[in-house]
């Protein structure tokens, strides 16, 4: 497996794998709205921060990682706003290697610490402490419709 680091220029490729795992189990979301999918991943891949990767096995996209630099009190952090691997190849532990790699890419720009949030009732949680992530206990998240 090949690591990539993507751009804004990459958009197509990053908004078909995006799409082709996230309307699918466990997620089951609706990126339909292409016009909003596009404005979704420029926000993570279009700015001056953004930092993103993808995973290849030859010349095809297994997963895909999407985040940004962000300097903090604790040190200067790698956000992962999104990260993922084909449904049918997840559990073979390609998505271990690709944050492996992310994780000594990342330091190489001067990084320290990733932080990420994911849902506790999908398979990530359980992915996340596996690789050796802390919950953040403390951590409130709120949220209000408008």
């Amino acid at each position: 497996m090949n690591l990539k680091k993507l751009t804004i220029d990459n958009i197509n490729e990053m908004k078909q794998f995006f799409r082709n795992v996230f309307t699918n189990p466990p997620w089951n979301e609706d990126w339909s709205n292409d016009e909003q999918l596009s404005a979704y991943i420029n926000d993570l891949a279009g700015c001056f921060n953004s930092v993103c990767f993808g995973y290849y096995d030859a010349d095809k996209m297994v997963g895909l990682c999407l985040g940004n630099k962000r300097h903090w009190w604790g040190g200067t952090e790698y956000v992962i706003e999104e990260f993922c691997i084909l449904t049918e190849l997840q559990g073979k532990g390609i998505g271990t290697s690709f944050l492996h790699d992310i994780e000594d890419a990342i330091k190489s720009y001067g990084m320290e610490q990733i932080y990420l949030c994911t849902d506790r009732d999908k398979p990530a949680y359980r992915f996340y402490s596996k690789c050796g992530f802390e919950e953040l206990t403390d951590h409130v998240s709120f949220f209000k419709q408008l």
